[in-house]
C-alpha cells in the first residue's frame, strides 16, 4: 500500500520563495520540487487541468515500466499525451484522453498488449473513471482580524 501526499506552498513574497515549493511523500520517501509562478507570485504559472494531464501521463509512464519488468519487455522510449477539454470555472472536465507511444525491445503484439494491460492497471487513471470523492477536511486561516486563527475542522 502506498501512502501519498502532495504539499505545495505559494507565497508571494519573490526573494524568499523563487517559486512554488512542492513536496512529494510517498510512504517514506520525500521529494521537493520548484514550480514556477505566475510572474505576479500569485498562483502557479502551471494550471490545475495541466497538472492533472501531467499526473495522468507521468502515471502511465511509470507503471508502463513497472509492467515491462515482469514480461522481460525493456522499454527504451514513452511519449504519452494527455489532452483534457475544460469548460467555465468550477466546471469538471468535458474531455480526458490520452495517447501513447512506446519503442521497446519486443514484438508490436507484445508492446500493444502491454500499453493495454497498462491502461486497464494504471491507478490515478482507475481513480479516475471510478469517480472518487474528494473531500475538504479542515481549513486553517491566518488573518489580522481572526479572533481565534487556526485550524477549523470541515
Amino acid at each position: 500500500m502506498l501512502q501519498i501526499e502532495a504539499r505545495l506552498v505559494n507565497a508571494s513574497d519573490r526573494e524568499r520563495q523563487p517559486g512554488a515549493q512542492v513536496t512529494l511523500l510517498t510512504n517514506d520517501r520525500e521529494q521537493s520540487l520548484t514550480l514556477p509562478q505566475k510572474p505576479d507570485g500569485r498562483g502557479l504559472a502551471a494550471n490545475g487541468g495541466e497538472l492533472l494531464c501531467l499526473a495522468l501521463a507521468s502515471c502511465f509512464c511509470n507503471d508502463l515500466h513497472r509492467e515491462a519488468t515482469p514480461r522481460a519487455i525493456t522499454v527504451t522510449r514513452v511519449e504519452v499525451t494527455v489532452r483534457s477539454v475544460f469548460g467555465g470555472a468550477g466546471e469538471p472536465a468535458r474531455e480526458l484522453a490520452y495517447s501513447v507511444r512506446v519503442w521497446g525491445e519486443a514484438s508490436e503484439s507484445e508492446l500493444r498488449e502491454l500499453v493495454a494491460h497498462t491502461d486497464r492497471v494504471a491507478e490515478v487513471h482507475n481513480t479516475l473513471r471510478r469517480g472518487m470523492p474528494v473531500t475538504l477536511e479542515r481549513i486553517e486561516v491566518q488573518s489580522p482580524d481572526a479572533a481565534h486563527p487556526g485550524e477549523v475542522a470541515v
